[in-house]
């Protein structure tokens, strides 16, 4: 016997409600009782019922699809990220969205994606990350008034939705840490130099200038989103070389972990001859090799905030906008 698809008339056939009750109630409906609700996705559940997206976007307008919109890059792609992923997919559970992720594999294509998403109207809202000061995608976004919420600050920050992490508070922490230690001679693995939260870092780590006496050093020839091979042959190469580094500031666990081997593979001693002070998702350095400094981000926090600011994009474009700076004090978030 061929299977057949449950629908909603069979929904109301077994629960004894009317189609455009099941249908409300499966859209949490205000004008739907809590009993009613729960009756009817408990049989929907039970059946099997699936909710036809195209069919419903011809009622409503909408696909109940949240876009994620990241990057392709395979190192990119890390921890940080898989904790993010996570945390907004598990927000949004129990609630009428669905999370789908878009990705990009190169600077030309961070505006051409986004551009599918709203044209096609393959999503509600929008999350993005990887902002830039004046990032073209979210001046598209908002002249063309589309639901998102972005992981970064930008020049426009008073007008989105965002959600951050001080990294401009974290640089200056590394430095002052580090020079309690009696490090003078930092070479920092940046991010790529045009997103904000490179610059945010910057920022923090020259602010301490002004009391103190160090030098400060920008690895040069690899970033912090670039292969791993890559970067740890770029930072070989400046170890073994005769300018003193005595400290590696790394804003990520990745990033940590090869500034790791690069130091040992050079034949220094962690600890001893040089530090790390790394920022990092998963507080896993600690046991790798205790003498790392590390400050831990919480992504679940993050990814919360940034699936309930596109759910309000979405219902209630008008409310105040979800914004916030969490902030990266010693107290607060290091170990």
């Amino acid at each position: 016997m061929p299977f057949k698809r449950p629908t909603l008339k069979t929904i109301s056939e077994l629960s004894g409600f009317a189609v455009t009750t099941v249908s409300r109630a499966l859209n949490d409906g205000p004008e739907i009782g809590a009993e009613t609700k729960e009756k009817v996705k408990k049989i929907a559940e039970e059946i099997g019922y699936v909710r036809n997206r195209s069919g419903l976007g011809l009622v409503t307008g909408r696909t109940n699809v949240i876009s994620l919109v990241l990057s392709a890059d395979h190192d990119v792609i890390d921890d940080h990220t898989g904790r993010l992923i996570s945390a907004i997919a598990h927000s949004l559970s129990g609630s009428i969205y669905h999370m789908n992720i878009v990705t990009f594999s190169s600077d030309a294509d961070r505006l051409a994606v986004i551009r599918h998403v709203v044209e096609t109207r393959a999503a509600d809202a929008i999350i993005l990350n990887q902002t830039k000061p004046e990032d073209e995608r979210i001046a598209y976004l908002m002249e063309r008034s589309f639901p998102f919420a972005a992981y970064g600050r930008t020049n426009w920050q008073a007008q989105h939705r965002y959600f951050d992490f001080d990294t401009e508070a974290f640089g200056e922490m590394a430095v002052r840490r580090l020079y309690e230690k009696g490090r003078r001679h930092f070479l920092v693995v940046s991010p790529p130099a045009d997103l904000s939260y490179s610059q945010h870092l910057i920022a923090g780590l020259e602010r301490v200038h002004k009391d103190h006496d160090y030098t400060l050093e920008v690895l040069e020839g690899a970033t912090s989103h670039d292969t791993g091979e890559v970067l740890l042959r770029t930072l070989l190469d400046r170890l073994q070389s005769a300018e003193p580094v005595d400290a590696i500031i790394a804003p990520s666990t990745a990033t940590a972990v090869l500034s790791l081997a690069a130091i040992e593979q050079s034949g220094k001693r962690l600890g001893t001859d040089i530090d790390v002070f790394a920022k990092e998702a998963s507080p896993y350095l600690k046991f790798i090799r205790s003498e790392i400094l590390s400050v831990y981000q919480d992504l679940t926090e993050a990814g919360d905030f940034l699936a309930k600011a596109a759910v309000q994009a979405i219902e209630h474009p008008e409310s105040p906008l979800m914004q916030r700076l969490e902030p990266t004090t010693e107290d607060y978030k290091s170990h």
